[in-house]
């Protein structure tokens, strides 16, 4: 599980070490040098496009998917923030389960293809949804919703089957080097879109969790460190946006439910750019304190944000009217 000597054979590196001076690695190891990590590397970049530093996170509630979704972005600078011309998009929701939209086990589908349209709008070259699901891709894909949605909306979705995995080097506590779809590390630009639900092993299912859905391999071996190997994932893969859709949210036998009983309709998205913040909020939903969710404190030890989500940088809106 740990393997870390295996051969960094990740494109990201790959990038890295030709060079190039528009890539995102190459980005990322020049702010390493000036000792700036991912999220206030991504508002420096901010700042330099709009004058002033935008928002790094934006809660917004009481509207439909789509309208959340699109008011989630403008508050946090428009997804030209984070897209560029020509960029290579990967948006991975979890399409988990096969299940409906209704019963809350997946990404809700027009949060997603809300965020396609948003992408080519930004000069997205190629936007591409995918995950590694549990139940049969295609049933999963077809009764989320997600396929139709996002080809509807201008994506290549893509079935990330099982045995297509490169070992990369992961680098983490736990895991040293695991089989990783190159599909999803291949992007310029990542989001993670994970749904808020909850889980009978970790109490909920969040952000850094959704990487799962990224890797290939024995994933069930991971179960037994859950909270570590989220983290680990986490800071390999280190989106450059996450939205948690928390339009409607399963309260009770998730992950994969089933009974459209144990589900709310909340009418609640946060995004942004803090992974820890966004997984922290997403523990109240469940009346989860950030000490019952320890892969935010571990996460955060990898300077990938901070627990904390109520604080300067946060937007809320009401759209209750």
């Amino acid at each position: 599980m740990t393997g870390s000597s295996s051969p960094d054979h990740s494109p990201r590196t790959q990038n890295r070490n030709a060079g190039g001076a528009g890539s995102p690695l190459s980005r990322r190891r020049l702010l390493a040098v000036l000792g700036l990590g991912a999220c206030g590397a991504r508002a420096l970049w901010a700042r330099d496009a709009f004058g002033e530093e935008p928002a790094e996170l934006a809660l917004v509630r009481n509207a439909s998917p789509k309208e959340l979704t699109r008011r989630a972005l403008a508050a946090l600078g428009g997804m030209e923030r984070f897209v560029t011309t020509g960029n290579r998009v990967v948006i991975k929701p979890n399409i988990g389960w096969d299940r409906t939209p209704e019963q809350g086990a997946n990404t809700h589908p027009d949060v997603v293809a809300e965020l396609v349209r948003l992408a080519r709008a930004a000069g997205a070259k190629n936007v591409r949804v995918m995950d590694h699901t549990c139940n049969d891709p295609r049933r999963c894909y077809r009764r989320s919703g997600i396929e139709a949605a996002a080809r509807e909306a201008g994506a290549e979705v893509i079935h990330l089957r099982p045995g297509r995995g490169t070992e990369m080097k992961i680098g983490g506590e736990l895991i040293g080097a695991w089989p990783v779809h190159r599909e999803v590390v291949e992007a310029d630009v990542l989001i993670n879109v994970p749904a808020a639900k909850h889980h009978s092993l970790t109490g909920a299912s969040l952000g850094m969790k959704n990487w799962l859905g990224a890797i290939d391999g024995r994933r069930n071996q991971l179960h037994q460190r859950i909270w570590q190997a989220s983290a680990d994932l986490a800071g390999f893969f280190r989106p450059a946006l996450t939205v948690l859709d928390a339009t409607r949210l399963l309260l009770r036998n998730g992950p994969q439910g089933g009974n459209p009983d144990d589900v709310s309709e909340t009418r609640i998205l946060m995004a942004g750019t803090d992974p820890v913040a966004i997984d922290a909020f997403g523990g109240t939903l469940f009346e989860l304190s950030s000490e019952a969710l320890p892969h935010l404190a571990l996460a955060a030890a990898q300077g990938l944000g901070h627990a904390d989500w109520q604080r300067p940088g946060l937007v809320t809106l009401d759209l209750a009217g």
